[in-house]
């Protein structure tokens, strides 16, 4: 999820009956960054998704 988004995707899980659920959150926008920036953004997408997954 790009950052500008987390507030729609924070209704829709709050709509779709899962509030609270939480979301690896990447920089805004995606389309123009530069290669070494989007290597950048799945490192921080990686790190906050596996940091979701070993939650206790």
């Amino acid at each position: 999820m790009t950052a500008r988004f987390v507030s729609a995707a924070e209704m829709m899980s709050r709509v779709l009956g899962m509030p609270g659920y939480a979301f690896a959150t990447i920089g805004h926008p995606v389309s123009s960054a530069t290669d070494d920036e989007l290597k950048a953004m799945a490192r921080t997408a990686i790190e906050q998704g596996a940091k979701l997954l070993v939650k206790q």
